[in-house]
């Protein structure tokens, strides 16, 4: 009984916290009758969601927080129930969830903001104001401090050049920046700078930074360049939210692998971070979770659980440069590292499986150690399968790969059907492409460095095809009329005759 009684209290504790949560949840439940009240305000957020979806789940302590500190800037967040409500999602084109959606005044784009509170907050407010506000001494702190980059052009006037150029920068990335715009006086006075000027402010790193050109001859990829450049910071942690970010970036990314337990942690950070400002123009600098993102280190060749762990990886090439595990974090030697790199002369660590003992099925196993001794054979017409052993499209193909290589089982001497574990090798850098999806089927003909990608239907019959017609090798089987003229006349005794 005392524990029947109990059970009762403790459920109904928690109905009535549930109903307290929801109460104080300042997320808005979106219904027919209050769709388009709603989305006819000025600006809100609409998630689209259902409550067995996984994703939605994860959003929402992000979602709720975002609306509590978007709340006192007059921005709203909702949210419809796409079970409850399935006939409206279904009207409003839900294919998905979650879905998001800014509306302004009825009309609405794509959210493609992070899923992250302070991202979710940082993006509403971007779409909350135009391109450029114009700020006066009063606002000037609290705008400046709105946002992770906030660019802010100083002017004599309203008018005045360069701020054509300025706005376009602006328009061109809203939802990335925050961008001010001050013709008076006292907010050049508050910023300590002499108009035409043009500083960028950050929540990280040096918080003030001057265009240190002159900006009146400034063009949009001057000014979009310049603030690329300084919004990542010299050395952050990197996780889904913002790698992003650094891909784009176009720069190699080096990590700092960490134990985020471990008591050394800032430790090492803090020995990295030098480096990381001085080579900051060249390579992004981030830190990571080791333990939460273990298979990426694998990905990157570092082998768990050695940590802390550096490495650099080119995003283009998808070359990777570890430091060896074997020692530990050494700030010379990772800045020597660093410049061997930048330099050219720093050899990347190539992953590969062992060489085959023996090659007896009809296609050939290759590995990164034997690339350019196979695939660039001069002899040989080459056709190559890069695949991951968990690609479910790979699966399918096998069976069919391995008939394309029985069927030209006669041509080993010049031609090669083979195939490569992808996600276990390196394609190493003498090759001219990287492989980005599964499978990649490339021909190389015989005598060549290029590359012919093969696209089509992967039917046994349509390699084959595409083999023939790509060869430069012949594949052609002698007839019976040419092997029998190729022979020697038979002799008088050798005639066949009939049985009796």
């Amino acid at each position: 009984m005392k524990f029947s009684s109990l059970l009762r209290s403790l459920t109904a504790l928690a109905l009535v916290t549930v109903a307290v949560a929801e109460d104080a949840s300042d997320v808005i439940d979106v219904t027919p009758s209050n769709f388009d009240a709603i989305t006819n305000e000025p600006i809100v957020l609409v998630e689209f969601f259902a409550p067995w979806c996984g994703h939605c789940k994860a959003l929402a302590p992000h979602y709720e927080e975002a609306a509590t500190k978007l709340k006192d800037k007059g921005i709203k967040l909702a949210k419809v129930n796409c079970v409850d409500e399935a006939d409206l999602c279904q009207e409003k084109g839900i294919q998905g969830y979650p879905t998001l959606r800014v509306f302004r005044n009825g009309v609405y784009t794509e959210y493609s903001g992070p899923r992250q509170a302070e991202g979710i907050v940082s993006y509403m407010i971007k779409q909350s104001l135009p391109a450029v506000t114009e700020l006066t001494g009063d606002k000037h702190y609290e705008f400046t401090h709105a946002d992770r980059i906030v660019a802010v052009l100083y002017t004599g006037s309203k008018t005045e050049l360069p701020a054509p150029e300025f706005s376009a920068t602006a328009e061109k990335h809203r939802d990335d920046w925050l961008f001010g715009h001050a013709s008076d006086e006292n907010s050049a006075n508050i910023a300590g700078v002499t108009p035409p000027s043009l500083v960028l402010y950050r929540n990280f790193d040096e918080p003030r930074l001057v265009y240190p050109y002159p900006i009146a001859s400034a063009k949009v990829v001057d000014i979009e360049q310049w603030i690329s450049d300084l919004s990542i910071p010299y050395l952050d942690q990197v996780g889904p939210d913002n790698y992003v970010l650094y891909a784009e970036s176009g720069k190699p990314l080096a990590y700092l692998f960490l134990d985020p337990s471990k008591e050394k942690k800032e430790e090492h950070i803090s020995l990295l971070k030098p480096i990381a400002k001085k080579f900051h123009n060249k390579i992004n600098f981030v830190w990571i979770d080791a333990i939460q993102f273990g298979d990426h280190a694998k990905a990157l060749n570092l082998q768990e659980p050695k940590w802390p762990a550096f490495v650099i990886q080119d995003l283009a090439s998808q070359l990777k440069y570890s430091y060896s595990q074997e020692q530990s974090l050494d700030a010379e030697k990772i800045e020597e590292m660093v410049e061997s790199y930048v330099a050219g002369t720093l050899k990347p660590e190539l992953k590969s499986k062992p060489i085959p003992e023996t090659q007896d099925g009809p296609v050939f196993e290759l590995v990164s150690k034997q690339f350019d001794e196979i695939v660039f054979d001069d002899s040989r017409d080459v056709f190559v399968e890069f695949y991951a052993s968990w690609c479910g499209h790979c699966k399918r193909l096998k069976p069919t790969w391995d008939s394309l290589g029985q069927h030209f089982t006669g041509f080993k001497d010049r031609l090669t059907i083979a195939k490569m574990e992808a996600a276990d090798n390196d394609i190493p850098p003498s090759a001219p492409f990287r492989v980005t999806g599964f499978p990649t089927i490339k021909f190389k003909k015989a005598g060549t460095r290029e590359f012919i990608d093969y696209n089509g239907d992967r039917s046994l019959e349509n390699l084959i095809a595409f083999v023939h017609e790509n060869a430069k090798n012949s594949l052609e089987t002698p007839t019976d009329n040419d092997s029998t003229s190729a022979q020697e006349p038979l002799t008088e005794g050798e005639r066949p005759h009939d049985e009796l």
